[in-house]
């Protein structure tokens, strides 16, 4: 455990991400995937809250800017939810983990403070092309991948609420994208079902785990649109969501995304 924990606040703290912050609210998505109000990672919008939501909310969610949204939600999570993946008095977090809160966050702080001094030394110029070019990249990137998988399927993805919610029914209303070269670079990013099912199974089995369990799982499993090379053909179903997919029922314990244009 301790070498998991070192790794990851490498990893994460590197491109600017509080390691146990968002680790614990990932575990919190994995646990409450497809749950129209408690899950954590794109969560959906309700009626009620889309009609009271600013301009700049909505521009920030509904267009290309919504790629670039994963610092701002690191910072305040989503329209609807409280707390911060910064403050070990969020409500994201139990008493016992605000320790780790609090190391992660002083990693970032670390972080931060280095690339500062990295710009003093070498000007901003060199900080903007050797890191925060490739950073927003690297976001807009996270941001368009897992948006798909959990958006913009032919059909509408339903989302569960009260009794109708269920562990396997969240984890199937999750979406595979075939992303062509670019999945096996990306640690096969593109196989998402079976992720959320089996979360303990390794990126490099996750290939062989969806095709041993697509003839179990039937027509509960949505085959992914092939790809070329590049996954250019997402970039349409990804516009296409951000136009359509708005807001879902304040009510209802099966509900799916409509669209608010009047």
């Amino acid at each position: 455990m301790f070498v998991n924990h070192l790794v990851g606040h490498l990893a994460h703290t590197f491109v600017l991400v509080p390691y146990h912050g968002w680790r614990i609210s990932h575990i919190n998505h994995h646990q409450n995937h497809g749950h129209a109000d408690k899950d954590e990672a794109w969560h959906p919008i309700t009626e009620k809250l889309y009609r009271s939501m600013s301009h700049r909310q909505k521009l920030f969610r509904y267009s290309p800017l919504a790629l670039l949204s994963f610092p701002i939600y690191l910072w305040t999570r989503t329209p609807g939810k409280t707390g911060s993946h910064f403050h070990p008095n969020s409500p994201l977090f139990k008493r016992i983990e605000r320790k780790d809160v609090m190391i992660s966050t002083a990693c970032w702080v670390a972080m931060l403070l280095i690339l500062l001094a990295l710009c003093w030394l070498f000007g901003a110029t060199w900080i903007v092309k050797l890191y925060l070019l490739p950073y927003l990249v690297s976001v807009a990137w996270l941001g368009g991948v897992t948006y798909l998988q959990h958006h913009g399927y032919k059909h509408k993805i339903p989302w569960y609420r009260g009794k109708e919610w269920s562990y396997i029914r969240g984890g199937l209303s999750t979406v595979d994208r075939d992303l062509g070269a670019v999945n096996g670079l990306m640690h096969s990013i593109g196989t998402h079902v079976v992720h959320h099912l089996f979360p303990q199974i390794p990126h490099y089995h996750l290939v062989e785990a969806t095709k041993a369990i697509e003839p179990i799982l039937g027509n509960y499993y949505r085959e992914p649109e092939k790809s070329g090379a590049l996954p250019l053909h997402l970039l349409r179903t990804l516009v296409t969501s951000l136009q359509e997919d708005h807001y879902v029922d304040d009510e209802g314990n099966v509900v799916f995304y409509k669209s608010g244009k009047s």
